[in-house]
Protein backbone atom coordinates (compact mmCIF):
# COMPACT_ATOMS: atom_id res chain seq x y z
CA UNK A 1 0.00 0.00 0.00
CA UNK A 2 2.82 2.44 1.06
CA UNK A 3 4.67 1.85 -2.30
CA UNK A 4 1.70 2.94 -3.83
CA UNK A 5 1.11 6.32 -2.03
CA UNK A 6 4.23 6.93 -2.09
CA UNK A 7 4.61 6.53 -5.93
CA UNK A 8 1.07 8.57 -6.32
CA UNK A 9 2.94 11.23 -4.14
CA UNK A 10 6.06 11.53 -5.96
CA UNK A 11 3.86 11.87 -9.44
CA UNK A 12 2.48 14.94 -8.16
CA UNK A 13 5.51 16.17 -6.98
CA UNK A 14 7.07 16.10 -10.31
CA UNK A 15 4.50 18.02 -11.64
CA UNK A 16 5.80 20.79 -9.46
CA UNK A 17 9.56 20.44 -10.12
CA UNK A 18 8.99 20.43 -13.24
CA UNK A 19 6.63 23.92 -13.47
CA UNK A 20 7.62 26.85 -11.73
CA UNK A 21 4.75 28.86 -12.03
CA UNK A 22 2.79 25.32 -10.18
CA UNK A 23 5.66 25.62 -7.24
CA UNK A 24 5.34 29.47 -7.16
CA UNK A 25 1.59 29.11 -6.66
CA UNK A 26 2.56 27.21 -2.82
CA UNK A 27 3.90 30.84 -2.12
CA UNK A 28 3.12 33.64 -4.62
CA UNK A 29 -0.70 34.16 -2.88
CA UNK A 30 0.23 33.42 1.07
CA UNK A 31 2.91 35.73 0.51
CA UNK A 32 0.86 38.50 -1.05
CA UNK A 33 -1.69 38.26 2.00
CA UNK A 34 1.22 38.47 4.43
CA UNK A 35 2.29 41.72 3.11
CA UNK A 36 -1.10 43.53 2.51
CA UNK A 37 -2.57 42.22 6.15
CA UNK A 38 1.11 42.84 7.71
CA UNK A 39 0.60 46.32 6.87
CA UNK A 40 -2.55 46.64 7.72
CA UNK A 41 -1.71 45.20 11.23
CA UNK A 42 1.21 47.95 11.06
CA UNK A 43 -1.62 50.77 10.60
CA UNK A 44 -3.60 48.93 13.97
CA UNK A 45 -0.15 48.93 16.22
CA UNK A 46 0.13 53.26 15.70
CA UNK A 47 -3.38 53.71 16.12
CA UNK A 48 -3.02 51.95 19.61
CA UNK A 49 -3.53 48.38 18.82
CA UNK A 50 -0.73 46.63 19.39
CA UNK A 51 -2.32 43.17 19.56
CA UNK A 52 -3.70 43.19 16.46
CA UNK A 53 -0.34 42.10 14.89
CA UNK A 54 -0.11 39.01 16.70
CA UNK A 55 -3.80 38.28 16.32
CA UNK A 56 -4.32 39.10 11.97
CA UNK A 57 -0.42 37.64 11.19
CA UNK A 58 -1.71 34.33 13.30
CA UNK A 59 -4.51 34.26 11.65
CA UNK A 60 -3.59 34.73 8.47
CA UNK A 61 -0.63 32.24 8.66
CA UNK A 62 -3.19 29.17 10.39
CA UNK A 63 -5.65 30.01 7.60
CA UNK A 64 -3.36 29.13 4.96
CA UNK A 65 -2.31 26.09 6.55
CA UNK A 66 -6.51 25.02 6.46
CA UNK A 67 -6.56 26.40 2.52
CA UNK A 68 -3.46 24.81 1.48
CA UNK A 69 -4.46 21.24 2.69
CA UNK A 70 -8.03 21.58 1.57
CA UNK A 71 -7.07 22.37 -2.19
CA UNK A 72 -4.28 19.43 -2.53
CA UNK A 73 -6.75 17.26 -2.46
CA UNK A 74 -9.84 19.05 -4.18
CA UNK A 75 -7.20 20.57 -7.42
CA UNK A 76 -5.22 17.34 -7.71
CA UNK A 77 -7.88 15.40 -8.38
CA UNK A 78 -9.49 18.27 -10.24
CA UNK A 79 -6.21 18.54 -13.00
CA UNK A 80 -6.77 14.91 -13.74
CA UNK A 81 -10.08 15.58 -14.85
CA UNK A 82 -8.31 18.66 -16.67
CA UNK A 83 -5.56 17.28 -18.72
CA UNK A 84 -8.64 13.76 -19.50
CA UNK A 85 -6.59 11.31 -17.10
CA UNK A 86 -9.24 10.61 -14.73
CA UNK A 87 -9.96 7.30 -16.48
CA UNK A 88 -6.58 6.26 -16.05
CA UNK A 89 -6.10 6.94 -12.50
CA UNK A 90 -9.02 4.69 -11.68
CA UNK A 91 -8.45 1.65 -14.02
CA UNK A 92 -4.64 1.81 -12.07
CA UNK A 93 -3.97 -1.01 -9.77
CA UNK A 94 -4.18 1.90 -7.08
CA UNK A 95 -7.21 2.08 -4.66
CA UNK A 96 -9.39 5.20 -4.28
CA UNK A 97 -8.49 5.60 -0.85
CA UNK A 98 -4.56 5.63 -1.38
CA UNK A 99 -5.26 8.12 -4.53
CA UNK A 100 -7.08 10.10 -1.28
CA UNK A 101 -4.42 9.69 0.78
CA UNK A 102 -1.64 10.61 -1.41
CA UNK A 103 -3.05 14.05 -1.89
CA UNK A 104 -3.48 14.23 1.72
CA UNK A 105 0.39 13.91 2.48
CA UNK A 106 0.36 16.45 -0.64
CA UNK A 107 -1.47 19.19 1.77
CA UNK A 108 0.97 18.19 4.44
CA UNK A 109 3.54 18.92 2.26
CA UNK A 110 2.22 22.09 1.10
CA UNK A 111 1.05 23.46 3.94
CA UNK A 112 4.63 23.08 5.71
CA UNK A 113 6.07 24.58 3.30
CA UNK A 114 3.82 27.34 3.28
CA UNK A 115 3.71 27.59 7.01
CA UNK A 116 7.26 28.39 7.02
CA UNK A 117 7.61 30.69 4.42
CA UNK A 118 4.95 32.76 6.15
CA UNK A 119 6.36 32.66 9.88
CA UNK A 120 10.05 33.65 8.50
CA UNK A 121 8.82 36.37 6.90
CA UNK A 122 6.23 37.63 9.16
CA UNK A 123 9.59 37.68 11.61
CA UNK A 124 11.79 39.50 9.27
CA UNK A 125 9.01 42.21 8.56
CA UNK A 126 6.89 42.66 11.21
CA UNK A 127 8.77 40.67 13.73
CA UNK A 128 5.63 38.37 14.49
CA UNK A 129 7.21 35.04 15.58
CA UNK A 130 4.99 31.71 15.52
CA UNK A 131 6.67 30.25 18.01
CA UNK A 132 5.10 32.29 21.04
CA UNK A 133 2.60 29.59 20.15
CA UNK A 134 4.68 26.96 21.92
CA UNK A 135 3.16 23.78 22.43
CA UNK A 136 0.04 24.81 21.20
CA UNK A 137 1.30 25.48 17.44
CA UNK A 138 1.62 21.71 15.93
CA UNK A 139 -2.08 20.87 17.75
CA UNK A 140 -3.31 23.98 16.32
CA UNK A 141 -1.61 23.18 12.60
CA UNK A 142 -2.26 19.37 13.06
CA UNK A 143 -6.39 19.92 13.76
CA UNK A 144 -6.92 22.81 11.10
CA UNK A 145 -5.00 20.03 8.00
CA UNK A 146 -7.30 17.78 9.33
CA UNK A 147 -10.62 20.23 8.77
CA UNK A 148 -8.99 20.86 4.92
CA UNK A 149 -9.07 17.29 4.39
CA UNK A 150 -12.35 16.54 5.31
CA UNK A 151 -13.31 19.46 3.51
CA UNK A 152 -11.43 18.75 0.51
CA UNK A 153 -12.77 15.04 0.37
CA UNK A 154 -16.60 16.93 0.26
CA UNK A 155 -15.65 19.46 -2.21
CA UNK A 156 -13.95 17.18 -4.57
CA UNK A 157 -17.16 14.39 -4.07
CA UNK A 158 -19.18 16.95 -5.88
CA UNK A 159 -16.96 17.90 -8.29
CA UNK A 160 -17.13 14.72 -9.27
CA UNK A 161 -20.53 14.05 -9.42
CA UNK A 162 -21.49 17.13 -10.95
CA UNK A 163 -18.41 17.76 -13.27
CA UNK A 164 -16.88 21.29 -14.13
CA UNK A 165 -20.42 22.98 -13.10
CA UNK A 166 -19.67 22.95 -9.31
CA UNK A 167 -15.23 23.86 -9.76
CA UNK A 168 -15.85 26.96 -8.32
CA UNK A 169 -16.16 25.38 -4.98
CA UNK A 170 -12.45 24.44 -5.40
CA UNK A 171 -11.55 27.81 -4.14
CA UNK A 172 -15.18 29.24 -2.91
CA UNK A 173 -15.38 26.83 0.02
CA UNK A 174 -12.92 28.03 2.11
CA UNK A 175 -13.89 31.55 1.61
CA UNK A 176 -16.97 30.69 2.85
CA UNK A 177 -16.35 28.72 5.71
CA UNK A 178 -13.90 31.92 6.62
CA UNK A 179 -16.37 34.54 7.90
CA UNK A 180 -17.87 31.95 10.69
CA UNK A 181 -14.32 30.22 11.64
CA UNK A 182 -13.61 34.08 13.68
CA UNK A 183 -10.56 33.55 11.64
CA UNK A 184 -9.65 37.55 12.50
CA UNK A 185 -11.85 38.74 14.65
CA UNK A 186 -13.33 37.25 18.12
CA UNK A 187 -16.23 34.73 18.10
CA UNK A 188 -18.46 37.26 20.05
CA UNK A 189 -17.91 39.73 17.09
CA UNK A 190 -20.53 37.25 15.64
CA UNK A 191 -24.15 37.58 15.43
CA UNK A 192 -25.41 34.99 18.35
CA UNK A 193 -28.10 33.59 16.24
CA UNK A 194 -24.21 32.94 14.25
CA UNK A 195 -22.25 32.00 17.07
CA UNK A 196 -23.66 28.24 17.08
CA UNK A 197 -23.09 27.14 14.09
CA UNK A 198 -19.47 28.70 14.13
CA UNK A 199 -18.72 26.29 17.05
CA UNK A 200 -19.48 23.53 14.80
CA UNK A 201 -16.66 24.12 13.07
CA UNK A 202 -12.74 22.98 14.42
CA UNK A 203 -11.41 26.15 12.80
CA UNK A 204 -13.11 28.41 15.16
CA UNK A 205 -12.11 26.52 18.03
CA UNK A 206 -8.42 26.91 16.89
CA UNK A 207 -8.43 30.65 16.29
CA UNK A 208 -10.07 31.39 19.54
CA UNK A 209 -7.48 29.01 21.54
CA UNK A 210 -4.53 30.94 19.05
CA UNK A 211 -5.34 34.19 20.16
CA UNK A 212 -6.06 33.45 23.93
CA UNK A 213 -2.33 31.92 23.45
CA UNK A 214 -0.93 35.06 21.87
CA UNK A 215 -2.88 37.13 24.35
CA UNK A 216 -2.16 35.25 28.07
CA UNK A 217 1.93 34.55 26.72
CA UNK A 218 0.45 30.88 27.66
CA UNK A 219 -0.60 27.24 25.95
CA UNK A 220 -4.61 27.13 25.91
CA UNK A 221 -4.84 23.92 24.92
CA UNK A 222 -8.50 23.29 25.92
CA UNK A 223 -10.25 24.48 22.52
CA UNK A 224 -8.10 21.29 21.33
CA UNK A 225 -10.35 18.93 22.89
CA UNK A 226 -13.92 20.25 20.47
CA UNK A 227 -11.80 20.71 17.75
CA UNK A 228 -10.38 17.48 17.37
CA UNK A 229 -13.54 15.65 18.37
CA UNK A 230 -15.06 17.87 15.10
CA UNK A 231 -12.31 17.00 13.07
CA UNK A 232 -12.89 13.07 13.87
CA UNK A 233 -16.89 13.69 13.07
CA UNK A 234 -15.87 15.49 10.07
CA UNK A 235 -13.49 13.14 8.71
CA UNK A 236 -15.69 9.87 8.79
CA UNK A 237 -18.86 11.68 7.38
CA UNK A 238 -16.39 12.92 4.70
CA UNK A 239 -14.85 9.73 3.57
CA UNK A 240 -18.37 8.30 3.62
CA UNK A 241 -19.76 10.88 1.35
CA UNK A 242 -16.62 11.02 -0.43
CA UNK A 243 -17.03 7.28 -0.77
CA UNK A 244 -20.92 6.93 -1.63
CA UNK A 245 -20.69 9.76 -3.85
CA UNK A 246 -18.08 8.02 -6.10
CA UNK A 247 -19.92 5.23 -6.10
CA UNK A 248 -23.44 6.97 -7.86
CA UNK A 249 -20.66 8.58 -10.27
CA UNK A 250 -19.68 4.68 -11.21
CA UNK A 251 -23.16 3.25 -11.12
CA UNK A 252 -25.03 6.39 -13.01
CA UNK A 253 -21.83 6.52 -15.49
CA UNK A 254 -20.80 10.38 -14.43
CA UNK A 255 -17.30 8.83 -14.61
CA UNK A 256 -16.63 8.68 -18.06
CA UNK A 257 -18.68 11.48 -19.23
CA UNK A 258 -16.44 13.91 -16.76
CA UNK A 259 -13.15 11.91 -18.10
CA UNK A 260 -14.51 12.92 -21.78
CA UNK A 261 -15.70 16.76 -21.25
Amino acid sequence: MWNRVGALLLRYLYLYRRSLARSMEIFFWPVMDLLVWGFVSVYFQRVGAPRAVLFLLGGLIFWDVFYRSQQAITLSLTEEIWVRNLLNVFIAPVRIGEVVLATCLLGLIRALLSTAVLGILAFVLYRFDLLLLGPALLPYFASLLLFGWAVGMCTMAVILRFGHAAEALIWGTPFLLQPISAVFYPLGVLPSWLRGVALLLPSTHVFEGMRATLANGRPELAPLLPAFALNAVYLAAAGGFFGWMLGRVREKGYLARLAME
